[in-house]
């Protein structure tokens, strides 16, 4: 039997396989290891934290589309000091590898003390400094969009964090490479890309837009040109490893990312079509490899 090597490095880290989770569509890992042995994954982004608990955005929060859906959740989580105090010692139960702690705030500050926080409880590998959520008034996309800002954000978390920091980027803006080499030369580990497009529906009969929110993000299938795109334009740009996501859902997209340079692939919309989607995936990579002649990810890793 030919044996294929699905090994990654991300910051330092081996992971057996490139696949994770993304944030906001596993939650704490524990809910999905009622179905599978959630440690066949590479690593998974944990659910979206704020410092202070959120219920989120009003409903109705979801919209399907066409090959895709909109989601205005809101960061909906139990706040940084729940997450340590309940969730992570569930997450421990099932999991043994190191886990990514996606970040989010409204402020410099927050992110800042969310991640002093985080930063102290051993099962969490990475940072998932995510600057570029388009859901929420007041936070997120304002700083995703401007360099100067985003170079803020990894600066002053990177002051009080030992572990990798990995920048989450927005994809709505002019030049995402632009904000990538500005996180980079503030000393980010990594970038991880693309978060959703901004979107809307129109519910006809009642003449409004079908999300409380107004707008959503679009995340699934039809994204995943415009996301490979911007993987490839990014990792030609800086040195530093991108994680690339949006609209992955097969082990070909999975070798697609890999191509365009990502040194790991995040699955996010899958996940809530399917469950058990990201070890579909992981599984089903050796027969992708054979079918295209790659013995090793490594080999094709920015060959594109």
């Amino acid at each position: 039997m030919v044996a294929f090597d699905l090994t990654t490095e991300l910051c330092g880290v081996t992971l057996d396989n490139p696949v994770i989770p993304a944030s906001g569509t596993f939650g704490y890992g524990y809910e999905f290891a009622e179905l599978y042995d959630i440690n066949v994954l590479g690593t998974f982004s944990f659910k979206g934290t704020t410092l202070n608990e959120r219920f989120g955005n009003p409903t109705p929060r979801i919209a399907e589309c066409a090959s895709g859906m909109l989601n205005a959740v809101g960061l909906q989580n139990p706040g940084v000091q729940k997450v340590v105090s309940e969730e992570l010692p569930k997450l421990k139960k099932a999991f043994r590898k190191p886990v990514m702690a996606n970040v989010s705030g409204f402020s410099v500050k927050e992110y800042v003390e969310v991640c002093r926080i985080l930063d102290r409880e051993p099962q969490v590998g990475w940072f998932e400094v995510n600057v570029s959520c388009p859901n929420v008034h007041g936070g997120g996309l304002s700083f995703g969009t401007d360099p100067c800002v985003a170079a803020e954000v990894t600066r002053e978390v990177k002051k009080v964090t030992t572990k990798p920091v990995i920048i989450k980027l927005s994809p709505n803006v002019t030049d995402i490479t632009e904000i990538a080499r500005a996180v980079e030369g503030e000393g980010a580990d990594a970038v991880s890309l693309i978060n959703t497009l901004v979107g809307m529906r129109l519910d006809l009969r009642a003449r409004k837009p079908i999300l409380k929110n107004v707008t959503g993000g679009l995340s699934g299938p039809a994204v995943f040109p415009i996301a490979l795109n911007m993987v490839y334009k990014t990792a030609k740009a800086v040195s530093i490893p991108v994680i690339g996501m949006g609209g992955v859902s097969t082990a070909e997209d999975v070798l697609e990312m890999t191509l365009a340079g990502a040194a790991a692939v995040e699955v996010g919309a899958a996940n809530l079509v399917d469950p058990f989607a990201c070890k579909k995936i992981i599984e089903d990579l050796p027969r992708a490899m054979e079918k295209y002649g790659i013995r090793s990810l490594n080999e094709i890793r920015g060959k594109a």
